[in-house]
């Protein structure tokens, strides 16, 4: 593992997809039991993405005070809410059926009553979550994080809004803002695959994009594999 600097951030570069989501599985047990012998709570953000849920595959084997999570999610897909795109039945399926995580302790994004709806729900739902003990994040090829897209205004007046010309389908979703998204003690990005480096190339040239937005508060660190980190730099 290769260890980067640029800025406030931390990039960390590992061999393959496998090696990163082991690192985030790491640091997420390191980071929960610390939360939880401060503060009695774990608040953990996740994400939506093959990485992202390697990683929770990784987590549903290990040991937790489980029953001290908190979950809420970046953002979601306007789907029904058992419709296997949403990220909230990814983690049910590769997380939350394995281990002691009890249903009142899932903030799921009511994201199947609609964009508007949702994001009023949610606004509410994270009122006093924050500041967040971990926020997990992964990246689009096109820059774009949470459902945060490139090309559109990013807005940050509401901690939740909806989103209704995502260019990927479906359009509608609910995603917090970057400002949301970086009220948090940890921010961790899990980046991997070739697709991904010439966004990279982008965001290391100091070009904005929608996932080097977010300014972490606390302490951002990006776990990336070698395929995603552009030759050069």
């Amino acid at each position: 593992m290769l260890m980067m600097t640029m800025s406030d951030l931390k990039w960390s570069k590992f061999e393959n997809a496998q090696t990163v989501a082991q690192s985030a599985c790491d640091q997420i047990l390191i980071l929960a039991a610390s939360a939880i012998e401060q503060r009695g709570i774990f608040r953990i953000v996740l994400a939506g993405g093959s990485t992202p849920q390697l990683t929770y595959e990784l987590l549903s084997q290990q040991d937790s005070d489980w029953a001290n999570w908190i979950v809420y999610f970046g953002d979601e897909r306007c789907l029904p809410a058992d419709h296997a795109d949403r990220n909230s039945v990814m983690a049910q399926h590769s997380l939350f059926n394995k281990v002691a995580i009890k249903p009142d302790q899932i903030h799921v994004m009511p994201a199947e009553m609609g964009a508007v709806k949702a994001a009023v729900f949610y606004q509410d739902c994270i009122k006093w979550a924050t500041p967040f003990d971990l926020v997990l994040l992964g990246m689009g090829e096109d820059g774009h994080t949470a459902s945060i897209f490139p090309g559109q205004a990013w807005q940050d007046k509401e901690s939740v809004y909806d989103v209704h010309d995502a260019p990927k389908l479906p359009s509608d979703r609910v995603t917090l803002s970057a400002r949301t998204l970086g009220n948090t003690r940890k921010l961790l990005y899990l980046i991997t695959g070739a697709s991904k480096a010439e966004a990279i190339s982008k965001w290391l040239t100091g070009e904005t994009l929608p996932v080097n937005s977010i300014l972490a508060q606390f302490e951002c660190e990006i776990l990336i594999d070698e395929e995603a980190y552009p030759q050069g730099f």
